[in-house]
């Protein structure tokens, strides 16, 4: 969502991990802004409502800690000082969403991403179809429909979060992610 900002990607500087408690208290400490997280809330479809009723179904935080069994955030930098967190909320939405700031507007920006989500009975999840089709492309063509970079920082994303959770939230520094790219100009999210 980010890689197409001014200048393209540069990378990642570190990464920290936020479970359980350390996450409720960097919550509470406003470690990522609440209006981002609401902003992204809002587009949910499965957003679970705090309390019956049209109005204000944001859930506050203790009403969090009750939906949310296994909370996890993942903040990172990036090399140009653009600053991401990734929550996962188990519990309170089932969809994925992202909010951003972007340059001269004062609120955030928001939207869903529509994914097959399996609903647990009969849906199976189709998330490597796009992967699939991708790679189908590339083998047609000769040519990758999308910086193979992106697949290099993504890998390199996951196990630094998955190394920050295994040393309970330490910042873990990344400077074998200075991974700079451009991207495609052609948008490369899913089309049925």
């Amino acid at each position: 969502m980010v890689e197409r900002r001014r200048g393209g990607e540069v990378g990642v500087k570190w990464v920290q991990a936020y479970r359980g408690p350390s996450f409720w208290e960097a919550l509470r400490s406003q470690v990522w802004p609440r209006e981002l997280m609401d902003a992204a809330l809002c587009r949910s479809h499965t957003l679970v409502p705090a309390r019956p009723g049209f109005n204000d179904i944001f859930p506050t935080i203790e009403q969090m800690q009750k939906l949310v069994k296994d909370p996890v955030a993942y903040r990172y930098e990036h090399n140009d000082g653009l600053k991401c967190t990734m929550l996962l909320l188990g519990g309170l939405i089932r969809d994925f969403n992202f909010s951003a700031y972007l340059e001269g507007q004062r609120r955030p920006w928001s939207t869903q991403m529509y994914l097959p989500m399996p609903d647990g009975r009969t849906t199976l999840a189709n998330f490597f179809s796009p992967l699939c089709y991708n790679a189908e492309q590339m083998y047609l063509t000769g040519k990758p429909t999308y910086p193979i970079e992106r697949t290099l920082l993504t890998t390199g994303l996951t196990a630094s979060g998955v190394e920050s959770l295994f040393q309970k939230g330490a910042k873990v520094e990344t400077p074998h992610l200075a991974i700079k790219y451009q991207p495609t100009k052609e948008s490369t999210f899913w089309r049925t």
